[in-house]
């Protein structure tokens, strides 16, 4: 029998229940006021794309360290859905607890001998307490809540105080989720003393951090990125953002005088709709995005080949799910890399902005707009599932009110009257970006034809070979341009030399900086890069021709990112080692930690480059 795992402010936490049975707010409660106590979570949640009755896993993860993406494996594991008793059992690290509804017997087939056992009759407590059996099911809820709680020496005097928060205007509610919280919280005090090894004591390790989805925060960088309009319709994992961008829009759109909407939001029939309706607030002037998924972005390409074509800015805001087709609608994924960057048919590339967490999707929903704006041109921000929907912590939003927008290029009623000339489509500084006007900027002059087939530079319809080429390549000059615009890689170099380096993106990041201190401690060093945007900038190029091997992480399985990194950068597919993880769960500290190690094994090679003196 493993020794019972002991540890203080570092252990997972793991909830499985049936989807409907009222579990998320009472899981939730939990996770909270652990946070209260100044001790760093992180959560994930796992659902069914159904609305009642398929099993939903709720992890916490407790870090006084501060990690905030998913480690791998449970140390206590409580398993309240019957049909994934065996399934959630199986993964308890050795030496860890199963905290279980002891109402009714079970045979010892069910249980493992390495595990630690701790049983509270849920059901008969409830049952015995309460007469209602919709009463009975949610305070069940509470009632383990408490115990966990009381196993934990957590203090219960902050999830007293969530309680009446939860349920603030609906006192009628406290009292008895209070009272199963106590439920619980006595019966382990009188039969359980000291069952558990793992505690939670407070710290002040969360300091000023919030506890934020990146759905909401990217709303709310939309709204200070000055975006007015946004067009959607309903898709798992994004529908969220739209609804956080309204409820954002009621507290800062609102005109302080009139009392009316600054804003307009329109919920349309499909997604080819909301994408042509952005489309056309853009090409009037008007800040636009949608927010949509996979299958949305699928439906959108011939209208986003329209605004790479016609130069009319854009953005869009892709929530990553599990693909293709319908595939893992509640489950998280890096898949829409390819389909994005080349949007439509035709030659397109398309800019991708790769935020890390809430944090950064606050910002580079902001910085989108600029962006879409300075280059007149689509852009997209992916987030995923793990990001969009559930909550990190992460540090505050900042925002410069001294900061102003940038339009980009926009000819001037003034500058058209002064006889400066216009070209929609005429380069003339060599950046590929042309200067556009917004309609009724003057009322002779500047007017052309946005059309989707090719013209010359001054807008006028062209099927010659050398004005269509001749714009096709001004495209790839803005493309250039762009790669001075967008956010910089960021690099972290190991404290020894070596020879291998490690590239990851977006969500990614939360595991990939506790991973590489398991290297470390194996002696395995590794240099590190996180693209944050593409394309590519030249750090990126630099940063593999420096390494014999570069390992790309990524949660698809085809290698998405690195083919875009051989396409884009001209690399010997060689140099890339693929670790690839797309089961739709958030991939974990554990496995990239031991797929890295295991492939330097296979190779043979030390990661470390030895300093000759």
């Amino acid at each position: 029998m493993p020794k019972p795992v002991e540890a203080t402010n570092d252990f997972v936490v793991k909830f499985a229940n049936v989807n409907g049975s009222g579990s998320a707010s009472a899981n939730e409660l939990f996770a909270r006021s652990i946070l209260r106590m100044g001790v760093p979570i992180a959560t994930r949640n796992i659902f069914p794309s159904n609305i009642q009755g398929l099993p939903t896993w709720y992890e916490v993860r407790v870090s006084g360290e501060g990690w905030v993406g998913r480690r791998g494996g449970v140390d206590l594991m409580l398993p309240m859905n019957p049909q994934t008793w065996d399934k959630d059992v199986a993964s308890i690290d050795p030496g860890g607890y199963l905290f279980h509804d002891s109402s009714k017997p079970l045979p010892p087939s069910k249980f493992r001998p390495d595990i630690n056992v701790i049983g509270v009759p849920l059901t008969e407590m409830a049952n015995s307490r309460y007469q209602n059996p919709r009463d009975r099911q949610l305070l069940k809820n509470m009632i383990y809540v408490g115990a966990l709680g009381a196993l934990l020496d957590m203090e219960h005097g902050e999830m007293e105080k969530l309680v009446g928060e939860q349920y603030a205007g609906k006192e009628r509610l406290i009292k008895p989720n209070l009272e199963a919280l106590g439920l619980g919280r006595d019966y382990v005090r009188e039969h359980l003393k000291n069952a558990c090894g793992l505690k939670v004591r407070r710290s002040d390790k969360v300091g000023d951090r919030i506890f934020i989805d990146g759905n909401d925060a990217a709303a709310l960088g939309a709204v200070y990125g000055g975006a007015t309009v946004a067009a959607w319709y309903p898709i798992t994992p994004s529908t969220s953002m739209a609804e956080a961008f309204g409820a954002h829009c009621k507290k800062l759109r609102i005109d302080p005088e009139t009392k009316k909407n600054r804003f307009a939001i329109v919920q349309s029939e499909d997604e080819l709709s909301a994408i042509g309706t952005v489309i056309g607030a853009g090409w009037n002037g008007a800040r636009a995005f949608t927010a949509t998924s996979g299958p949305g972005i699928s439906l959108m390409q011939e209208f986003l080949g329209l605004a790479y074509f016609a130069e009319i800015p854009a953005v869009i805001f892709d929530i990553q799910r599990g693909g293709p087709s319908t595939g893992m609608p509640t489950r998280t994924q890096q898949s829409d890399l390819k389909i994005c960057a080349y949007a439509s048919h035709g030659d397109t590339k398309h800019v991708l902005l790769l935020p890390e967490d809430p944090g950064e999707s606050f910002e580079f929903a902001a910085e989108a707009f600029d962006l879409a704006e300075r280059l007149q041109t689509p852009i997209f921000v992916l987030l995923d599932l793990d990001i969009g929907m559930n909550d990190w912590l992460t540090k505050p939003f900042a925002w410069d009110d001294t900061r102003a927008y940038d339009r980009g290029k926009v000819m001037s009623a003034e500058e058209l009257e002064a006889g400066k000339e216009f070209g929609r489509y005429l380069d003339i500084d060599g950046d590929g970006i042309a200067f556009r006007t917004l309609p009724g900027t003057h009322p002779s002059k500047g007017a052309y034809f946005t059309r989707g087939t090719s013209r010359n530079r001054y807008a006028k319809y062209s099927e010659e070979g050398a004005d269509y080429v001749d714009n096709m390549q001004r495209l790839l000059r803005k493309f250039d341009t762009a790669k001075a615009l967008v956010p910089h890689p960021v690099i972290k170099h190991a404290q020894h030399p070596t020879r291998y380096g490690v590239i990851y993106f977006g969500s990614t990041s939360a595991a990939m900086g506790e991973a590489l201190v398991s290297l470390a401690g194996q002696g395995i060093h590794v240099d590190l890069m996180r693209l944050r945007a593409f394309p590519f900038a030249d750090e990126v190029i630099e940063f593999v021709n420096a390494h014999d091997q570069v390992f790309v992480i990524e949660q698809n399985r085809d290698a998405q990112m690195r083919m875009l990194l051989v396409n884009e950068g001209a690399i010997d597919p060689a140099r890339f080692i693929s670790i690839l993880h797309y089961d739709g769960t958030p991939i974990t500290a554990r496995f990239i930690t031991t797929e890295i190690a295991a492939r330097l094994k296979a190779f043979g090679k030390p990661a470390r480059t030895k300093v000759v003196s």
